[in-house]
């Protein structure tokens, strides 16, 4: 402990600094926020059900033999059907809150 003893910085008085307060959340208002893929894709398989899910985005994974684990491993590596999938959960989410207006 000599150390500590011999350190001046050790013996200020200053009080320790404060944890910056924290920024609103630049995801606020963001609904994919938070979700994981798997989520999304288990969502929309429920609500639309795996051929009307073939029919509204028609990629390979979910018309031949469609299961969550094969759609995930192609969306992950495939930008753009990634996006076709969450655009079409938003809109799901806009036609469930219609529904209940």
């Amino acid at each position: 402990m000599a150390f500590c003893e011999d350190n001046p910085a050790m013996h200020d008085a200053e009080t320790p600094p404060q944890p910056a307060p924290e920024a609103p959340s630049k995801q606020a208002r963001n609904p994919l926020h938070g979700l994981t893929l798997e989520n999304i894709v288990t969502q929309l398989a429920d609500f639309y059900g795996w051929d009307d899910l073939g029919t509204r985005i028609p990629i390979r994974c979910f018309t031949h033999d469609p299961s969550i684990n094969s759609s995930l491993k192609f969306l992950r590596k495939t930008p753009w059907a990634r996006e076709k999938v969450e655009s079409l959960y938003l809109f799901m989410l806009r036609d469930q809150k219609r529904q209940r207006l």
